[in-house]
């Protein structure tokens, strides 16, 4: 039961925090920086790596919020899936998302080994560096209403990110495992398949009853209990079965998006407007986590971390695009509005270093570290691209 203070404290708090989030979106209008930078940036501010200004159960809360978060973010990218979509662009969606994902494993890898990290260390955080943070990224595109043939590229990209970056990651932890000796290598391998693999059984066997209910039972009027409700059993039996709840809810919007035929548009819409006071509460927790001592621990291998991330994604987003050939440079740059990398790369920290407990400290002072980094200047970078391609149809000025 909580006591009275308590539940002061719990209102108190997120009425502030939701407040703030308000007047974050007000700044995005009049700044060059998305909402979303000013909500990680404040919450940075507020966390106990500065102010500390914030309750302990905020920090109990965190990981709640997250997974209900990202579960309506992979739940709304599943909608830039549909069949029409990838026969238009289905192969710059492939050629981009795997080249990105290989240049930027290749480029960490031999660029840490070159550096004298040792090879386990090297490849695991090569494995982690495909990863791409896919809130900051959609919150941009909805800020500014970003529309257009790069936005929908983009956003079906990060939409199967998940899965290629747990792929390559389980792949590269098994290497680095065989490689320091240890007996878990196969373990990771199968761990890795599973998650990918259980996640779409998931999705599919909770999208398709979706896309009937809101064909037959509710044609065109789907609630916000339903896909609430739905959206929320997913990402619980997600968790439960150790499955990636960002796919798995992925894979169900893909049905729905495809399946539903009437208004397969409302479920979305209606997550859609659940979804900003949840991103809010996200985004602040999220930069209330970060570390600065974990920055200036990552060092020298931090700093070849980022720039070979970065290298890795320019690269591959060129690359992918001149292979598919998609016209416009805006194709090639995509890379760099992949940059955000947060929540599955720290994740995917904390299950290598079960696995490699010698190498604790350095992981995860380079991932935790270089996430500030990117959290920051990755949805600019989203945003200048959009820019450059001319998709914003929202005055950035705010009039």
């Amino acid at each position: 039961m909580f006591q009275s203070e308590s539940v002061a404290e719990i209102l108190i708090t997120f009425g502030g925090l939701f407040i703030i989030g308000l007047i974050a979106d007000l700044l995005g209008r009049h700044t060059p920086l998305p909402r979303v930078t000013l909500l990680i940036l404040t919450g940075f501010l507020m966390g106990p790596a500065v102010l500390d200004w914030l309750p302990e159960f905020t920090r109990e809360w965190f990981p709640v919020l997250s997974e209900v978060a990202l579960a309506m973010i992979g739940f709304m990218l599943g909608q830039n899936l549909t069949k029409t979509k990838l026969q238009t662009m289905g192969r710059g969606i492939i050629g981009i998302s795997l080249s990105v994902m290989f240049m930027t494993a290749l480029l960490v890898f031999f660029g840490l080994w070159l550096m004298g990290v040792p090879v386990e260390i090297a490849l695991i955080l090569a494995g982690i560096a495909p990863a791409t943070a896919p809130a900051p990224v959609v919150d941009v595109t909805k800020e500014f209403n970003a529309q257009g043939p790069v936005t929908d590229m983009l956003l079906g990209i990060v939409a199967i990110d998940d899965a290629w970056g747990m792929l390559v990651f389980s792949l590269l932890l098994m290497l680095a495992t065989i490689w320091a000796g240890t007996s878990e290598a196969v373990n990771n391998l199968v761990h890795g398949l599973w998650e990918v693999g259980g996640a779409v059984g998931l999705g599919i066997l909770l999208g398709l009853p979706m896309a009937y209910l809101t064909r037959y039972i509710y044609p065109g009027k789907s609630t916000q209990a339903e896909v609430l409700g739905l959206v929320l059993l997913c990402a619980g039996l997600a968790e439960w079965l150790g499955v990636s709840y960002i796919l798995s809810a992925m894979v169900m919007g893909t049905l729905v998006a495809n399946l539903a035929r009437q208004h397969p548009e409302r479920p979305f819409d209606e997550i859609e407007a659940l979804q900003w006071p949840l991103l809010i509460l996200f985004f602040l927790l999220a930069g209330s986590a970060l570390e600065l001592d974990a920055l200036w621990a990552a060092g020298l291998i931090g700093l070849g971390y980022i720039v070979f991330r970065v290298l890795g994604r320019i690269t591959g987003s060129y690359l992918g695009a001149t292979w598919a050939g998609c016209q416009g440079s805006s194709y090639k740059s995509l890379g760099l509005a992949m940059l955000p990398h947060a929540g599955i790369p720290i994740g995917m920290a904390l299950l290598a270093v079960q696995q490699v407990p010698e190498h604790k400290d350095t992981i995860l002072a380079v991932v935790l570290g270089c996430t500030i980094i990117f959290e920051l200047i990755g949805p600019p970078l989203t945003r200048h691209i959009l820019v450059r391609a001319r998709e914003i149809n929202r005055p950035l000025d705010g009039h």
